[in-house]
């Protein structure tokens, strides 16, 4: 008996021992197991369960956010779709904590408490009250979920979606593997119920949704087989949701009928189906355009052109120019088929992504609609688009489709659309720019699509949309459609999907995009909207083989072309679409040439540059200075940019001036006379013999486009509020890797600014770099140095030109003082400049300074001397000629018509003079 105690004794001591020794594993272990379970029980389902198609995808992630106007440390993540907490308000997921808005910054008292974050941002930034209170009463109605319609009925006929509930269809067996809904799957953590999960797989177009393990929603196409059918006690746990609900259990599934069918698009027809010939289509062009490429516009319309087809032509209303030349194409025509949009509130200023790109289409639409020559179908174009088939094959084709409408469909699962397209958000466009106000959820019931914003439509479909007593459908879809970025992109296509006109609809808007993403998503429109969008690239001559394999497709047109960008690639699609004209063309002295409007003289809206205008000015007078004539009153009618062999060649300016005559007589002495120069940006980059061929651009300017790699601002004006940016490009012979420094040296000799590059092996060659410089730039010659390892490599020198003219009118005495005065600025780089004060002051050889004392008044004749001394040696004036009407001028100069290079040459791309009296 006492062996047996000793025994037991031993055993548990040594058990004791043993637990003593491993208690910290232990322990450790339990506490692992413990957030295991955490993390499972929080998360269940998003590892192991997850799919290819689920709404978590990295990609879904929205882009950075804009945190202006907000208290310090508001700044939150954005997470993806499926790790939202969801909840049922109008105003869900406004990712923020309450962030109220500041009343002090309103003169008006707002109708609710604005509490989202988004929306104060926007409050805060908006400049006016009118565009503040527009933003405020938008998001109350949000806030109080009366801004959209809570649910919309489809009217399409086959897919009406369902009424109260959807359709069970009962229990079902489901396999982790081989699921039985697998096209789309999303987590409602506290929200999900059979009527929620199907209105979002409705929404994605999906006839099947399944309920499973309480928080789970499936979506699928196909409808599961009746050979993994389970009694209804199978399916047995309670909806997050609604608890008095079933959603499925573990691994069973309940599964319900949305109401609608597996959609699928209409085929184009590429014959007849009738016999004999149908009666050719005819087609309304809606040209909406912008900018100031009137050249590249009449030749479009001069390709295009049919006597049978009708264009609607609507200019951005602050583009006086473009509108002008507009105006000369329809006077032009009597055939009475090309109209100007115009009168009150049929002109729109557009921008980017905004409402008002829906609102111009609509509008233009019902003006074409009123025009008593008949169409059928009816296709938008830009300035940038060109067709790539020839009008006989286009009029075939749509003659065989009578009644079919042909839009581009975005090609990936709805609801990562909807999150990468921003249709979750409320968006108001004031102040030439889209604010984002919030989070919302779209209204149930309706299918959601979207894709591209250019189309071509028929003629019933467009009745339909553009009725100005639109039925339920479209008019409630208008309302969401407002407050919705880019709704041009969704809103023809989410009609189709859901209206009578559901079986019309072609994936396909005939247009062929030149894609390029990683150039073309630069966030290149923060400027006028709260988002991060992206545009397509120009075509260019490299790209033809991509446009000649369309030959055989149903493509027409393609886009963008931009002749500044490459006019070799219109020329070689006119070519090969139209053999006949090309030796036509080849015969002109312009074929090789373009010429683009940067100022007229009748411009009122948008506003010039003023140190465009400043050296547009300093360029006519030196010119004029140039003829050894004594002139007076000179006025700059007209800055072109010319391009010759599809490179930028130089500046034309055309001006007028009254010059003395040096005939004595008793009358008048003085005669306007007209001159257009050529003037050259003078190439003041120097470089290091041993970097001699490996450096094969270096340029200094504003107006950088990322996506295309090039500045916008052909005439190289830089005022004291400009934003120079240096743009490089290297040989790929460099030695790699490379770390250059670029020092930007103010007319002072001061360093503002070092920026540093490093090229690496397989890294682009071209790039450039935007140094953090004053907001008032000191004026005068400012030097770019490229260093590497002590070694100058390169030097560019660059003009801040003074201004004499500010707001397009001539300067006055105070604004000149302020704005053309020569602070002495310190940029925080004393470190720098004590460093490289050496090298720098051998490296530039220093003239007398031409900011002499007193600069900061001078005024009228006195600045323009100053202004043009400045302008002297950074411009070169090449030739003159003469631009009079009259045949008798006191000039001896060659006429401006009889050149090569002047804007008042033949251009016969674009000479729409006979355009209607050829037919």
């Amino acid at each position: 008996m006492k062996k047996m105690a000793v025994a037991r004794s031993y055993t548990v001591g040594r058990s004791s021992s043993c637990f003593r020794k491993y208690r910290i594993l232990f322990v450790f272990g339990i506490t692992v197991l413990c957030v295991q379970f955490y993390l499972a029980h929080s998360f269940f389902g998003l590892d192991s369960r997850k799919l290819g198609k689920s709404s978590s995808d990295g990609e879904d992630v929205l882009q950075s956010e804009e945190s202006e106007g907000l208290p310090k440390g508001s700044r939150q993540l954005k997470l993806p779709p499926d790790k939202h907490a969801n909840k049922s308000s109008q105003y869900h997921r406004n990712r923020t904590a309450r962030i109220i808005l500041d009343r002090k910054l309103l003169n008006f008292t707002p109708a609710c408490e604005v509490i989202g974050r988004e929306a104060v941002s926007a409050v805060t930034r908006a400049q006016s009250q009118m565009c503040k209170q527009r933003i405020v009463n938008v998001t109350c109605l949000s806030q109080q979920g009366l801004l959209y319609p809570e649910r919309i009925q489809s009217l399409c006929s086959h897919s009406p979606g369902f009424s109260n509930k959807p359709v069970n269809l009962g229990c079902f067996q489901d396999d982790k593997t081989l699921r039985i809904l697998s096209d789309y799957y999303h987590i409602f953590k506290g929200n999900n119920s059979p009527e929620h999960c199907a209105f979002m797989c409705l929404q994605s177009g999906y006839p099947y949704a399944g309920t499973e393990y309480s928080v789970e929603c499936f979506c699928g196409m196909e409808e599961p087989p009746q050979i993994k059918h389970l009694p209804d006690s199978s399916c047995n746990m309670k909806c997050s949701g609604n608890p008095k609900q079933l959603c499925g259990g573990y691994l069973t599934i309940n599964v319900f009928w949305t109401g609608i069918q597996k959609f699928k698009s209409q085929e184009a027809r590429n014959s007849s189906s009738k016999t004999g010939h149908e009666k050719a289509a005819r087609i309304a062009y809606l040209l909406t355009v912008n900018g100031r490429a009137s050249r590249q516009i009449k030749r479009l319309i001069s390709i295009l052109y049919h006597p049978s087809h009708l264009f609607y032509i609507h200019v951005d209303a602050r583009q006086d120019y473009l509108y002008r030349e507009m105006l000369k194409i329809e006077k032009s025509c009597k055939a009475n088929n090309i109209k100007v949009a115009r009168g009150e509130g049929m002109r729109h200023a557009t921008i980017w992504g905004g409402a008002s790109l829906l609102t111009t289409f609509l509008k233009s639409a019902q003006q074409i609609l009123a025009h008593p020559q008949h169409w059928d179908f009816l296709v938008n174009l830009s300035e940038s688009d060109y067709p790539v088939k020839t009008n006989t094959r286009l009029t075939e084709f749509l003659s065989w489709n009578k009644g079919m409408n042909f839009v581009k469909s975005h090609g990936r699962e709805v609801q990562r659309f909807i999150t990468k397209q921003g249709l979750d958000k409320t968006f108001i466009e004031c102040e030439a720019r889209m604010w984002r106000v919030g989070d919302r959820k779209l209204p149930n019931g309706i299918q959601i699509d979207g894709g591209s914003d250019w189309v071509a439509l028929s003629r019933e479909f467009v009745e339909y949309i553009s009725n100005p007593n639109p039925d339920s459908l479209v008019a409630n879809l208008l309302k969401v459609f407002q407050y919705t970025l880019l709704p041009a992109e969704s809103f023809f296509h989410t009609v189709l999907r859901n209206s009578r006109f559901c079986d019309s609809y072609v994936d396909n808007n005939l247009h062929v995009t030149n894609w390029k993403r990683k150039l073309g998503c630069k966030c290149q429109y923060k400027a006028v909207v709260d988002w991060c969008g992206c545009s397509p690239n120009d075509f260019k001559l490299e790209d033809f083989s991509r446009i000649r394999n369309t030959a055989d497709r149903n493509l027409f047109f393609a886009r963008k072309f931009e002749p500044i960008i490459d006019q070799r690639i219109i020329d070689r699609v006119e070519e090969w679409l139209y053999p006949e004209k090309a030796n036509m063309t080849v015969r002109a002295n312009s074929y090789d040439a373009y010429w683009q409007s940067l100022y007229h003289k009748a411009d009122l809206s948008p506003p010039t540059d003023d140190a465009l205008l400043t050296i547009s000015y300093s360029l006519a007078r030196l010119s004029f200075q140039k003829l050894n004539v004594n002139f007076q009153n000179v006025h700059v009618i007209e800055t072109t940019a010319y391009f010759r062999e599809n490179r930028f060649t130089g500046i034309l300016i055309l001006a007028e001036g009254d010059i003395e005559s040096q005939e004595k007589s008793i009358l008048q002495n003085k005669h306007t006379q007209k001159i257009e120069a050529l003037v050259y940006l003078r190439h003041n980059v120097s470089t290091n013999r041993l970097w001699l061929g490996k450096i094969h651009n270096l340029f200094v300017n504003t107006e950088y486009d990322q996506k295309e790699q090039t500045f916008r601002n052909m005439m190289g004006s830089i005022g004291p509020y400009s934003n120079p940016v240096l743009l490089y490009e290297f040989d790929d012979s460099i030695i790699t890797p490379q770390n250059f420094s670029v020092f930007w040296i103010d007319p002072y000799g001061q360093v503002a600014d070092v920026n540093n590059i490093h090229i690496e092996d397989g890294v682009a060659l071209v790039g450039h770099v935007r140094p953090q410089l004053s907001d008032h730039l000191v004026i005068g010659t400012w030097h770019v140095l490229l260093v590497v390892d002590s070694l100058l490599v390169a030097k560019i020198n660059f003009l801040v030109t003074p201004l004499s003219y500010w707001k397009n009118r001539q300067i006055e005495k105070e604004k000149a003082k302020e704005i053309n005065s020569i602070p002495y600025n310190t940029y925080n780089t004393d470190e720098l400049n004590k460093k490289w004060s050496n090298f720098i002051k051998s490296m530039i050889v220093h003239e007398q300074h031409p900011h002499e004392k007193g600069t900061e008044n001078k005024i009228g004749p006195d600045l323009d001397q100053w202004i043009d001394g400045l302008v002297y040696e950074h411009y070169e004036i090449d030739k003159i000629c003469n631009a009079n009407d009259q045949t008798k001028s006191k000039l001896k100069l060659q006429k401006c018509i009889d050149t090569a290079w002047s804007s008042l040459s033949p251009d016969p791309k674009a000479d729409i003079r006979n355009l209607c009296q050829n037919y």
